[in-house]
């Protein structure tokens, strides 16, 4: 996860996590739980980066703000969903935990953009 060469693009960085996220959920069982789990987590997952994406469009500064916001909410999902995928025994944490990481630090970078875009500083 995170390539070197992508560690400051927060837009490639989703991406590869995005793409991670579908490999992940083709080795889950096929059950039912798993297939409502991987469903929410395919949305949340790939919504972090497609956010992101839209906010580049955006027509104002506060429409580019809520772009980031919501892509922090999807991050924030994809953890849980992850989560739970790991501590239901769905999945393995060897399959979870890098995964896990990967979201938690891209919620940190695209906090701090919405923060920069609140106009409000870290403590």
């Amino acid at each position: 996860m995170g390539e070197q060469n992508n560690r400051g693009d927060v837009r490639k960085r989703c991406y590869a996590f995005s793409l991670a996220i579908i490999a992940l959920v083709d080795t889950l069982p096929q059950k039912r739980s798993s297939w409502v789990i991987s469903d929410q987590l395919i949305r949340s997952g790939t919504s972090i980066g497609a956010n992101l994406v839209e906010a580049r469009a955006s027509s104002s500064r506060l429409e580019f703000k809520k772009f980031y916001e919501i892509a922090l909410k999807s991050a924030n999902e994809t953890k849980y969903w992850l989560d739970l995928l790991r501590d239901s025994g769905l999945s393995t944490s060897d399959r979870t935990d890098s995964l896990s990481k990967e979201v938690v630090e891209l919620a940190n970078m695209i906090a701090g953009a919405v923060i920069t875009l609140k106009g409000k500083r870290a403590f």
